[in-house]
């Protein structure tokens, strides 16, 4: 009787050390998931912000100001009578 007793106890431990196992890996792994989720809503956020970007310049691209800002920045061309004042500072 005494042996039969032990060995339910032992099976019994050994199941709940066994489900406590499975519980702790299991969280691990929805952590993880989680995780991941986050970083590729923050990537689809970017691209998001990427695309709206994209989005106005294609839709400004044949503006007078667009082609103008272009000009400034990118090419270093300014109008005629335009005054340029330089910092330099950086």
């Amino acid at each position: 009787m005494k042996k039969k007793l032990r060995i339910n106890r032992f099976v019994i431990i050994g199941v709940l050390l066994y489900f406590l196992y499975v519980c702790i890996t299991q969280q691990q792994s929805l952590n993880s998931y989680e995780r991941e989720a986050e970083n590729y809503k923050s990537e689809i956020a970017d691209a998001q912000k990427e695309n709206q970007k994209l989005q106005y310049i294609k839709n400004n691209v044949d503006s007078e100001e667009y082609i103008e800002e272009v000009a400034r920045e990118k090419l270093g061309m300014y109008l005629p009578n335009e005054r340029v004042y330089i910092d330099i500072t950086n």
